[in-house]
């Protein structure tokens, strides 16, 4: 079974309504469930409130600075890579920028295939090899159901390294059963299956790999 491509969550905040209205409609067609907003007020909300796979980020907005934003979204604890789109293009801005905590810097006018190829970027999984992702100390090898690491290897179940894999993808992203279910399982079986393969892996490689979100699901564990 090939695991279901869900599609990334973006936040675009983006005072221009035609740039924004133009974004929105191209990263939609690239397959990121897009949010638009059109101040940093709204940008704080929806980022604070929301959980994202990464966020579009113009600097000269309205009511919150982009880089505030960025800066206030970093010190309530929101994980997601951040791209700053903007019209300042000095050595000291881009610094100003990635200091507040953006991972990557575009400047306006852009080529929107820079964008898409950055966006690619930082939604790729780091620091494993080509069919490989990070889990925790691990790595888990896309495919053949096992994780490697320094302690050894750890053989999976096929619904174990899928549900891992799944998780794994977007680590910062805290799924719901209902999608973790549509992703990771067959159609046949119920939400009582997530759980149930939680459990598994928990008892395999302890219970810190994957964290319970409170009220809403599942996602990999910060400290797995």
């Amino acid at each position: 079974m090939t695991v279901p491509s869900l599609r990334p969550r973006l936040l675009l905040v983006e005072d221009d309504p035609d740039l924004s209205q133009m974004l929105a409609e191209l990263l939609d067609e690239e397959g990121y469930a897009v949010t638009a907003v059109r101040d940093g007020q709204a940008g704080l909300h929806r980022g604070l409130v929301d959980e994202w796979d990464v966020l579009v980020v113009d600097r000269g907005l309205p009511g919150i600075e982009g880089v505030d934003l960025v800066t206030r979204l970093r010190s309530r604890g929101m994980a997601a890579p951040v791209l700053f789109l903007t019209a300042r293009g000095t050595v000291a801005d881009r610094v100003e920028g990635l200091d507040a905590g953006a991972q990557d810097y575009v400047v306006k006018p852009f080529d929107v295939e820079e964008v898409l190829a950055r966006l690619r970027a930082m939604l790729r999984p780091l620091g494993g090899a080509a069919g490989e992702l990070v889990v925790g100390s691990r790595r888990l090898v896309v495919g053949e159901q096992r994780l490697v690491g320094d302690d050894g290897e750890v053989m999976l179940s096929g619904r174990e390294a899928r549900l891992l894999e799944v998780l794994a993808r977007r680590p910062t992203r805290v799924f719901t059963r209902d999608e973790l279910l549509d992703a990771a399982f067959d159609n046949a079986d119920t939400l009582g299956a997530v759980d149930t393969y939680v459990y598994y892996l928990r008892r395999k490689l302890g219970k810190s790999v994957i964290d319970t979100v409170h009220g809403v699901g599942y996602r990999l564990g910060a400290s797995s």
